[in-house]
Order: C-alpha cells, then sequence, then structure tokens
C-alpha cells in the first residue's frame, strides 16, 4: 500500500478516537483496536467516509497475553505492516492496594506496561528498516508528578511508561524513529466514568485543569512529529509538572496525602 498505516489501541472513545481522525487527516490507514467492535467498526466507517483511507478493526482485550501478537498477525495476514503505533489503550483500578484482588493489578500491569512494551518491540524492528515510524506512548501527568494514596499502580505505570520512552527515543532517534510520551492531566473522555470517580473528579477540580481529548492527541501528534520525547499538553500541566520538579518531594507527598482524595477512590 502507498499509505503509511497506524495502529491505535483503546481506539474506541476518548483520546483513541481522536488520534485515529487526527491520524486519517494526514493521510494515514488505519488500523484501530479496543474490546468493543462496534465502537470501532462506527469509527473506522465515519473516518472511511470523511477522509478516504483504508481501515482495519481488531477486537483484542491487551490484557489477555497473546492480544499484541495476535493484533500484528491480524494485520500482516491483510499485508500491513504498522507505520505508526499509538499505545494509547489504559485504564484506571481504584480501590486500596491490599483490598484488590492480585489477578486485577496483574491484568492491569499487562495492560498499562507489558503489551505497550511488546507492541513497540514487535513493531520496531520494520521500522529502523524502513528508516521511518512513530510511537506515541500515551503517559499521564500523574507519571511526573508524587501520587496520591488509590489507584496504587497507576502512576507507577505511567512513570515507567515515561522513562521508557525516553530512553526508546534516545536509542532510535538516528534511524528515522520518533518517539514520544504523551502526559496529559485530566482529560473529557471515559476514563473518569469506567473508574466510577467521574462525579468526584469533575466536581473537586476546576473546569480550567480539563482538556478536550482532540486537544490532547492533537498536541501529542504535534510532539511526536517534532520527535520530542515528552509531551505534556496544556499551560497548567505544564506548570503543575514543573512545580513538581521545583518543590521538594516531601512537601508535595504531603500535599498530595491531603488532597489526593478528592480526585483519588479508594
Amino acid at each position: 500500500m502507498d499509505r503509511k498505516l497506524a495502529l491505535v489501541t483503546g481506539a474506541s472513545a476518548g483520546i483513541g478516537a481522536a488520534f485515529a481522525r487526527i491520524l486519517a487527516s494526514h493521510g494515514y490507514d488505519l488500523a484501530l483496536t479496543a474490546r468493543r467492535i462496534e465502537r470501532l467498526d462506527a469509527l473506522a466507517e465515519e473516518i472511511r467516509l470523511r477522509w478516504g483511507v483504508q481501515t482495519l478493526t481488531v477486537a483484542a482485550d491487551l490484557a489477555e497475553p497473546e492480544a499484541p501478537g495476535d493484533i500484528l498477525d491480524h494485520l500482516t495476514a491483510h499485508g500491513r505492516t504498522v507505520d505508526c503505533l499509538v499505545n494509547n489503550a489504559g485504564y484506571g483500578l481504584p480501590g486500596g492496594y491490599g483490598e484488590t484482588l492480585w489477578k486485577d493489578q496483574a491484568a492491569f500491569m499487562q495492560v498499562m506496561t507489558t503489551a505497550p512494551c511488546e507492541l513497540a518491540h514487535r513493531v520496531l524492528g520494520g521500522m529502523r528498516q524502513r528508516r521511518f515510524g512513530r510511537i506515541v506512548n500515551v503517559a499521564s501527568l500523574a507519571g511526573l508528578v508524587p501520587p496520591a494514596a488509590g489507584h496504587t499502580l497507576y502512576a507507577a505505570s505511567k512513570a515507567f511508561l515515561v522513562r521508557f520512552s525516553q530512553s526508546l527515543h534516545l536509542e532510535v532517534a538516528a534511524d528515522g524513529v520518533h518517539v514520544s510520551a504523551l502526559c496529559p492531566g485530566f482529560t473529557w473522555s471515559e476514563f473518569h466514568d469506567v473508574n466510577g470517580t467521574r462525579e468526584l473528579a469533575s466536581s473537586s477540580t476546576p473546569a480550567w485543569l480539563w482538556m478536550g481529548a482532540d486537544e490532547v492527541a492533537a498536541a501529542g501528534y504535534e510532539a511526536v512529529e517534532a520527535n520530542r520525547a515528552v509531551c505534556v499538553p496544556g499551560a497548567p500541566n505544564k506548570a503543575i509538572a514543573a512545580l513538581a520538579k521545583a518543590v521538594p518531594e516531601d512537601w508535595v507527598l504531603a500535599l498530595m496525602a491531603s488532597q489526593g482524595s478528592r480526585f483519588r477512590k479508594l
């Protein structure tokens, strides 16, 4: 195929769907994956009609260890290789760490860290060989600031994605492959609905802290094209990230201890 192919995980809604539309508007064919095939097919049809690009949909649950391989095998069967990877799939697991089931935490880490790393590893060789590639790992502002209590592995997994992205960025910079970690703050999407914190988060945080999924995805696309290792979209989020670096960590931890319950659910 003449057009390049972008694979977007967690593409059925929110930042993933926004990324899919932006990539299509820049001429990419799309491979869209998530658990909800009906949502994926509807988005694929919308994108085909609007931009005239080819779309493939793959229903997959990245909590299953075989899912990354199955997704890429499906694309290979259609004669396609991945030129752009957007590792967007993710969720929050509310509750105290000791009160949750380990099988749920293990599935969470499979989705949040292992699957994105495996997908990047599997597509990287082809990108380097073709001397073109784009990898966006959707992390979070939570990965750049000290954590709050609750959702215990969330910030840790996002910090992991940031460091992974930075290291890979340096490793492949000379090969025509751009790698960027996108670190949004509060974003209007289904994220808070899925983990049951929508009312808590929206009622306890000011409106100016929130960004739309389209804004976040646009910032992420611009960052990976410019080959910036880390992208923090929005002036308030940039200020928070800078402040977290400048202020002693003990102070920030004390602040999170007193305020974290406003947006974290134990």
